[in-house]
């Protein structure tokens, strides 16, 4: 990531880092193509925090944002500070209800310091590290508990299948699957990431996508064939999952990783419409935000869970916003497993 010059603040101003895109891709990201800054830092305005942000969070979501390719990312602007999630302290407040040292959750961006309006901020508990607050009780996990409950409407004793299933949602996915009481198998891109899957979080079976025998493990890994596919992925394990629906199976379309980070996309899975409508399978997409009066319930319900023991977060950290590139780079990759974080420090 490269540092670019920023604006001569004005006298006894506050400034403070951030992150913007340098240029916007047309291949494979880089970390060139951010640029770490300076930005002056206002104070808050009625109804206004200022917070320190301690922690970003980092989605695969958001390379379709620089791709245009997501309607609730707007297009990308080159010298725009990144979009993001972020969690941190309260260090200034106008607002009623939020109070200097609070831990607060919003739409910071990637920078150290952020003021936000308080109907922007969600007050969130304390004694929880940042990285669940952007993790399980954040868009990644809303993601999952509303794409799995809400969409593919598991039951138990049923097969979920989920790809990148040791991603920041997968992980999610499964675990909440297992808690219902279902059979589920994880696709990921390892071994590593496979046995992890069966190991500490639990899955019942797992895939390494670049296994020469994927095709002949997939079949055997679902013997009774899937009830509920939550993709991540689109591409050739969507594809692959269409063959092995059940009568009456529900496919979740949540994103399409395969498809963001290259200039040649897998191509769209054969046997559309041809196997759902014979196995009358129900595919479907959906957003997470049509589900934002909701939030509160799904939260409470994984923290919940969480406190049994039933749903264990994951995340691998960053340090400094300098990171922030690489860890994204990184993410698309394939080389992180849960939610990426990075940290601003304490």
């Amino acid at each position: 990531m490269s540092e670019t010059p920023s604006a001569a603040p004005g006298a006894g101003a506050r400034v403070s880092d951030c992150v913007v895109l340098a240029k916007v891709p047309e291949g494979p990201l880089a970390p060139e193509h951010f640029a770490l800054q300076t930005e002056e830092v206002p104070d808050p305005g009625p109804g206004e925090v200022l917070m320190r942000v301690q922690a970003i969070t980092i989605g695969a979501g958001q390379r379709a944002g620089l791709q245009g390719s997501a309607s609730y990312a707007g297009a990308p602007e080159v010298g725009v500070v990144m979009r993001g999630t972020g969690a941190g302290v309260v260090e200034a407040s106008n607002a009623d209800g939020i109070n200097v040292g609070d831990t607060v959750v919003g739409w910071t961006g990637w920078r150290r310091h952020a003021v936000m309006a308080a109907g922007d901020l969600r007050v969130a508990d304390g004694s929880l590290a940042p990285a669940v607050h952007l993790g399980l009780l954040g868009t990644n996990g809303l993601t999952a508990y509303f794409g799995l409950l809400e969409v593919g409407q598991p039951k138990a004793g049923e097969t979920v299948v989920v790809s990148a299933a040791a991603g920041s949602v997968g992980h999610t996915v499964g675990q909440i699957a297992k808690t219902l009481g279902c059979r589920v198998v994880g696709v990921a891109g390892s071994d590593e990431k496979c046995a992890l899957l069966t190991g500490e979080i639990g899955f019942d079976a797992a895939i390494n996508r670049h296994s020469p025998d994927f095709r002949a493990e997939f079949r055997a890994a679902t013997p009774d064939r899937i009830n509920v596919y939550f993709d991540n992925t689109g591409g050739e394990i969507l594809g692959s999952a269409l063959f092995r629906m059940a009568t009456f199976g529900r496919i979740v379309c949540c994103g399409a990783v395969s498809a963001y980070d290259t200039t040649t996309p897998d191509p769209s899975p054969r046997g559309i419409p041809g196997l759902l409508v014979n196995n009358q399978v129900r595919m479907q997409g959906f957003i997470v935000f049509s589900y934002a009066d909701r939030y509160d319930e799904a939260r409470a319900q994984m923290r919940e869970w969480m406190d049994a023991g039933s749903l264990v977060p994951r995340h691998v950290s960053y340090d400094g916003l300098d990171a922030a590139g690489g860890a994204f780079v990184d993410l698309l990759a394939g080389r992180t497993i849960g939610t990426t974080i990075v940290r601003l420090g304490d």
